[in-house]
């Protein structure tokens, strides 16, 4: 069984940004934009990117596993949407995507909790 509903499932489907909280060494948090994808055969949310294990989500992430990943937008006139994921993240030197391709380094994100709103059909 997934960790998401299949409302959020299909939010996530149509989106493709989000923001990653980790916490640095001082106990500080780092939050920044990136892309993401979900991956149905682990049921995670898999996060890379150009040159992943040397930034500093990677290295905070290595250091201390919990994570949050927010997706979400705004729908006219003031509708806020939103996926929220705290979860334990394994940052993996190189790791396979679902179809078994290789990704390079990744943040595996494995949902702990899902939160989510405004995903209604109804304003």
């Amino acid at each position: 069984m997934s960790a998401f509903s299949q409302q959020e499932l299909g939010y996530l489907s149509e989106r493709r940004l989000g923001r990653l909280a980790t916490v640095d060494a001082g106990g500080r948090p780092h939050v920044v934009p990136l892309g993401w994808t979900y991956n149905p055969a682990l049921d995670t949310i898999d996060v890379g990117g150009r040159d992943f294990a040397r930034t500093k989500k990677f290295r905070n992430a290595q250091a201390n596993p919990k994570v949050t990943l927010v997706i979400d937008d705004v729908l006219p006139p003031w509708r806020p949407r939103c996926v929220m994921v705290r979860g334990d993240a394994e940052a993996l030197a190189e790791a396979t995507g679902a179809a078994g391709t290789p990704l390079g380094p990744i943040i595996r994100i494995h949902p702990v909790e899902v939160l989510s709103w405004g995903l209604d059909a109804t304003p």
